[in-house]
């Protein structure tokens, strides 16, 4: 099957990185070269390998680890560093990308001023959180501060999976991540620890504070839209307090597809969220262009759903034109 080129095609998670924050890492990043060599170019071999599978724009993050890693002095400056360089490369190519900013949770704060500086200075279309900061979720009141500039910003927070906690990994996944290690990663982990972190959020109240706060996940949602109805009627059993689970999930969140390209998935996603909540994403360069596209040209889904997931819901909600 080839690409189809009838729909506009933007896709949402898509990562690069740069010295400007891989820098204060030092060597503890490693990727095999094929990887590393594409998340680091912006006009050659990305822009190719968009053009071949028809894909028009990308909304551009820095790959995991990210600022939440960092001590609390380094990620305040690291953050400023590549917010500016990833504004620098999307005014090289606006009609190719757009990006998300990379904040310092552990300074709420200072995270919601360069949230805000990211947006009205720089023309970023929100920010993504990768994981646990300084060995906590997000989601205690210390944090709201990032989801309230974030709602009055208009703007959404993309939660990215990250690595477990270590001690969570010992007791969980060992020994098989030595053997396995993407049972920590794609296969499962990542799935577990960004999912617990949107639930977390709907059960820290945080959506009565702020009502208006839009949340993306990726991974089509990280199994939440198919355990949704599970999740909603557990937390409201007879003697609970009650949360309204359902209701937040799908007026607040959007999932993407990035890297899972399973039509009963994606159908499954359209019944429990609806059409105008799901936005396409590859992965890249974890995932193939060509393949992501392909996919989502060849399901037997309306056209008019298929165009929303492709770029309808993207620029609506990013505000792309």
């Amino acid at each position: 099957m080839t690409a189809r080129r009838d729909f506009r095609k933007i896709a949402v998670e898509e990562h690069f990185m740069h010295a400007a924050l891989t820098s204060h890492f030092g060597s503890k990043l490693h990727h095999p070269k094929r990887i590393s060599e594409r998340l680091h170019d912006f006009a050659g071999v990305r822009i190719l390998e968009m053009d071949n599978a028809g894909l028009d724009m990308q909304v551009l993050s820095h790959q995991s680890p990210g600022s939440q890693r960092l001590a609390i002095d380094e990620a305040e400056f690291a953050c400023r560093a590549v917010n500016n360089a990833l504004a620098d490369i999307v005014s090289n190519a606006p009609s190719r990308f757009a990006g998300f900013a990379m904040i310092p949770t552990s300074t709420p704060e200072v995270a919601g001023d360069e949230l805000q500086r990211a947006v009205e200075e720089l023309g970023l279309k929100g920010a993504m959180i990768h994981g646990m900061c300084q060995g906590e979720f997000a989601d205690g009141p210390a944090y709201w501060p990032i989801f309230g500039r974030a709602e009055r910003l208009g703007v959404p927070i993309y939660l990215h999976p990250a690595l477990p906690d270590r001690g969570v990994t010992q007791r969980y996944y060992a020994p098989y991540d030595l053997r396995h290690p993407d049972f920590v990663r794609a296969a499962w982990g990542f799935g577990v620890e960004a999912g617990t972190q949107a639930i977390r959020l709907i059960l820290s109240g945080v959506f009565d504070r702020h009502p208006d706060l839009k949340i993306i996940l990726g991974h089509l949602g990280e199994s939440i839209p198919f355990q949704l109805e599970r999740i909603n009627e557990a937390l409201n059993r007879p003697g609970s307090p009650g949360v309204p689970f359902a209701e937040v999930f799908t007026s607040n969140f959007w999932v993407t597809t990035s890297g899972f390209f399973s039509g009963p998935a994606l159908r499954c996603c359209l019944e429990a969220l609806g059409p105008s909540r799901i936005l396409f994403a590859v992965d890249w360069p974890y995932a193939d262009n060509r393949r992501a596209v392909d996919w989502l040209a060849g399901e037997d889904i309306d056209d008019a759903v298929k165009s929303a997931i492709f770029s309808g819901n993207a620029m609506s909600l990013l505000k792309l034109t």
